[in-house]
């Protein structure tokens, strides 16, 4: 374990809240790796500030292990921390830092794990992939996830490691983020017949969703027994709008996230949703044609189901020794990857209650239960 706790507290020590830049961190993991004549591939985003890498140990041959983590972490921003967020300590058998649990503690095994790899003579690859800005969206492993389609043979699983406890988790739910840009006319409110209310409709909106999270709570997937809440939600985090008490507000603006089980089509949902809002907006433009209503659909991360006779469930109930499988209420790059064509599953070391927290934690029991599974995959990837 002493390799694993080198290389996690240096990859705490890289601030990778999903606003900043990741490359010093894929630097890291470049030298690294080479250091053992690995080649690593990126994939930048637009303007280059960020990376995705995946790399391949062992032989370019069909059916290879992929190991998926992303790099980047959530802030601290007004979090009260007992310690340095970006500076590993151990105390009372826990490693302490921001991203030990979500989810550098995965992907500090699989890079100490190197070694281990390229001596078991490998008969099928083990591939990295390690992403940017999953936690805003899963953004940079569409990209990755698109080339790698391409650039590697055919995969037998994809194993994203994110915190299960290191049980198998074969269900998440989707994640879609709405914006809703509502244009009125301003006016004094104490002549309301000569503007329009942008605030006023964002409430008439606001209530449409609120009736549709109604509805997902009548539907329960009863079968989704490890899933809670076991039904679709959808959440208006986000809500601005008007500019002083006593001004008709022009603009108001609002979010939206709509997570639906694999039941549900959020294709449906968003077209109920933005038909109800152009019945508002004519409603607006018959006081005045300025008016105008924006439904902008946002990043849309895929829900990861259960797969028939899954090669990648099956692969990791045997590493685990589980008998059952679970399923998680957050969202992953597994659906991703599981869109893609990939059999893929969720398991990885630590708990997701640690996530996002200040004093982020991860157990070294975890830890140590996290490279025992690497070392069984090693083993039979090398058979």
């Amino acid at each position: 374990m002493n390799k694993v706790q080198e290389i996690l507290s240096k990859l705490i020590g890289f601030d990778t809240v999903s606003r900043h830049s990741n490359l010093a961190l894929i630097d890291y993991i470049i030298d690294y790796l080479n250091a053992y004549d690995i080649r690593s591939h990126l994939v930048y985003n637009t303007d280059k500030s960020k990376a995705n890498l995946y790399a391949t140990i062992g032989p370019n041959v069909a059916g290879g292990i992929v190991l998926s983590g992303h790099t980047d972490v959530v802030p601290i921003d007004d979090q009260d921390w007992d310690s340095d967020p970006f500076e590993m300590i151990e105390k009372d058998g826990r490693y302490y830092g921001r991203g030990t649990c979500d989810m550098k503690g995965f992907v500090a095994i699989c890079l100490a794990y190197v070694p281990e790899m390229l001596a078991a003579n490998l008969k099928r690859p083990i591939h990295f992939c390690f992403s940017y800005d999953e936690e805003i969206g899963c953004v940079g492993a569409v990209n990755m996830v698109n080339e790698i389609v391409t650039a590697l043979p055919p995969i037998e699983a994809v194993i994203v490691g994110e915190p299960t406890d290191m049980k198998v988790a074969n269900l998440h739910k989707s994640c879609n983020i709405l914006t809703t840009k509502i244009t009125g006319v301003e006016a004094h409110s104490s002549k309301i017949n000569l503007g329009v209310s942008a605030n006023f409709a964002a409430a008439k909106l606001i209530n449409f969703l609120s009736n549709m999270l109604d509805e997902f709570k009548l539907n329960p997937q009863h079968e989704l027994t490890e899933l809670s809440p076991n039904y679709s939600t959808l959440n208006v985090g986000l809500l601005q709008g008007g500019t002083a008490q006593n001004i008709m507000p022009k603009l108001a603006e609002f979010s939206t996230d709509i997570r639906t089980v694999p039941k549900d089509d959020v294709d449906k949902y968003t077209k109920q949703y933005e038909d109800f809002a152009k019945q508002v907006e004519a409603n607006m433009q018959k006081d005045d044609p300025l008016c105008k209503i924006e439904v902008i659909r946002g990043n849309s991360v895929p829900g990861l189901s259960p797969e028939l006779n899954g090669k990648a469930e099956a692969l990791a109930l045997n590493l685990t020794s589980e008998n059952d499988v679970i399923a998680v209420s957050y969202g992953t790059e597994a659906g991703l990857f599981q869109k893609a064509g990939y059999s893929t599953i969720v398991c990885g070391p630590g708990s997701i209650d640690q996530a996002h927290k200040p004093n982020e934690f991860i157990e070294i029991s975890q830890l140590e239960l996290g490279a025992l599974f690497i070392e069984k995959l090693i083993r039979r990837s090398a058979s």
